[in-house]
């Protein structure tokens, strides 16, 4: 009996190495946070700090962990975003002009183990993804007789940001977070999860802004291909049942600083730093029977951990106005102005029979994007706020199930004044950047 645990475990590790060479979907419903982590939980809405049904513990909370038996689960998500963007009222300058991001069908692939060492403590891992700055708009939007001639000197004609050929960036993020959870008491649960962070980015089509006028190091602004980076961060966690029907749960992340992306120090905050933000959840669950099971998660993302992330795209007026720490890849370079974020998550779970279970639930996100701050973000449009969910678990014999999910986040959308009305276009020139997303997925658990 020893021996096949001793096989199932080691055929197990492999997989992790797996999934980081096939890489992970950038996706975005948190800014660029996932709407959950383990099917199960996007099944809730994603709330799942006071829950311990599937062995993510290293992506929300670690101290949830030894409440849950030894099992693995691995799972893929097909997620499609749907982004566009639109510029208005530039008059004369002939910059008007609308597009939609292509890359809209994307695979995101999770997997996780958890060994029930003994009653009081068990070890895990969890291998899961971030992202969410992913676009890839189209070019010749603009013609080449227009107002972007001034700010590229190449010919036209232009994308949406005055630059040559298709327009986007493509940011992924990988996390390996292994974990140990120990009931210090019966009931009463901690842990502590480790992350490896890895991370790739790419940027095109921005070459109306790799000039020494906006960036501190042109040539290191677009179209260099991939560059990528690691990090090590920490998640800790406290999980606590106090009833049969009451339980509390809390986990903190710390903040990432992560290596920087040398090929994009023109582009990218304090030459090319582009840190994954702390964050922190409080939550509890409810079961009133044995049937049902409520429960209401709050988030908070600081997105002001990260200059690149949170600094006001507006500096760049600075920049050209001779303060060259603002300048893109600056000390206090401008960036995409994202916001600290609170988020607010609500799960209901019902058990239908022995079989089957049944799963919806609500997630209203902050918008941390500002309207002043719209033209960089037709990039990275994270606008989407409400999102509705649904999901089922059907439990094939006592050690295996399939569990599937659905997520829809409404079209919402921001429109400001564009940055290029810094730069000579008429003060009524305004843009808007839009977002929905669809996620579907199956993963499969097995207990040993």
């Amino acid at each position: 009996m020893r021996s096949a645990r001793h096989f199932q475990i080691r055929h197990l590790a492999l997989t992790p190495l797996c999934l980081l060479l096939a890489g992970t979907a950038a996706h975005a419903t948190d800014g660029f946070f996932a709407n959950g982590y383990g099917l199960k939980s996007v099944g809730m809405g994603g709330a799942a700090v006071a829950v311990a049904q599937e062995p993510f513990g290293g992506a929300v909370n670690p101290g949830a962990m030894s409440f849950l038996d030894s099992q693995w689960q691995l799972g893929v998500s097909w997620f499609s975003p749907d982004r566009s963007a639109s510029r208005t009222g530039s008059g004369p300058a002939g910059i008007d002009g609308s597009a939609t991001s292509g890359s809209t069908n994307l695979f995101i692939p999770e997997f996780a183990v958890n060994w029930k060492y003994r009653p009081d403590l068990a070890f895990g891992l969890s291998v899961f993804g971030n992202g969410g700055m992913n676009t890839n708009y189209p070019g010749g939007q603009i013609p080449a007789a227009s107002a972007c001639a001034s700010f590229n000197p190449t010919s036209g004609p232009y994308n949406l940001l005055c630059g040559n050929g298709n327009l986007g960036i493509d940011l992924t993020q990988l996390m390996i977070a292994p974990y140990a959870s120990w009931q210090f008491t019966k009931s009463h649960s901690i842990g502590l999860a480790p992350v490896i962070a890895y991370q790739r980015f790419k940027a095109e089509g921005l070459q109306a802004f790799d000039n020494p006028t906006l960036s501190t190091s042109m040539g290191s602004v677009t179209n260099n291909r991939y560059d990528s980076s690691w990090g090590v961060g920490a998640r800790i966690g406290y999980m606590g049942e106090f009833s049969k029907e009451l339980a509390f749960g809390v986990a903190y992340a710390t903040k990432i600083g992560m290596g920087d992306f040398k090929d994009y120090k023109g582009l990218f905050a304090q030459g090319g730093g582009f840190d994954i933000p702390s964050n922190f959840t409080i939550g509890v669950a409810l079961r009133p029977t044995d049937k049902w099971l409520l429960a209401v998660d709050f988030e908070r993302i600081m997105y002001t951990d990260s200059a690149s992330i949170s600094n006001s795209s507006s500096l760049i007026g600075n920049c050209a106005g001779g303060q060259t720490s603002a300048c893109l890849g600056g000390s206090d370079g401008a960036g995409f102005g994202w916001q600290d974020i609170n988020v607010w998550k609500l799960g209901v779970q019902y058990a239908l029979n022995d079989q089957w279970t049944l799963r919806g639930g609500y997630k209203h996100s902050g918008n941390p994007i500002r309207s002043q701050d719209v033209t960089f973000n037709i990039l990275a449009p994270g606008v989407v706020q409400n999102q509705w969910t649904l999901g089922a678990t059907w439990e094939i014999d006592p050690q295996s199930e399939i569990t599937g999910a659905f997520m829809v986040a409404q079209n919402h959308s921001v429109t400001g004044p564009s940055l290029f009305v810094g730069f000579g276009a008429p003060a009524t020139t305004t843009e808007t950047i839009s977002m929905k997303e669809y996620q579907l997925g199956i993963a499969y658990s097995r207990k040993f």
